[in-house]
């Protein structure tokens, strides 16, 4: 079976979101360099799978997919503790909405600066 190991995603300031997600999650930078198109990237995560955070520099690439922010539905992130992790979300500014209990878990939802939607969702 093939797993998912990581989702690239474009935000207008890597680091800040990096720290963000690193805070809220537990997660480490992995990698960060220089990118594509000038850009910069910094791979956050554990040890099997990371978030790719890119911002583009100066030259937009062909088709200007790289240019958009938060070009996706959301990321989904499991937490063993979803009140301490709620808690955390609304100490960084966010509102956590649409919580729901249903088999297997409880959830909420909350959009960071780029307009992404993150699902944490706990499964204890």
């Amino acid at each position: 079976m093939a797993m998912l190991e990581h989702v690239n995603v474009t935000v207008a300031d890597p680091a800040a979101t990096a720290e963000m997600l690193c805070d809220l999650f537990g997660w480490r930078i992995r990698w960060e360099g220089d990118a594509m198109v000038s850009g910069h990237t910094k791979h956050v995560g554990g040890d099997d799978f990371y978030l790719a955070i890119f911002s583009p520099g100066e030259t937009e690439p062909g088709d200007g997919r790289y240019q958009r922010r938060g070009a996706l539905n959301h990321l989904g992130v499991v937490v063993d503790d979803l009140d301490g992790a709620e808690e955390k979300v609304k100490a960084h500014g966010y509102t956590p909405v649409s919580h729901a209990a249903y088999e297997p878990g409880r959830r909420f939802y909350f959009t960071e600066e780029n307009g992404i939607e993150i699902e944490v969702v706990s499964y204890a």
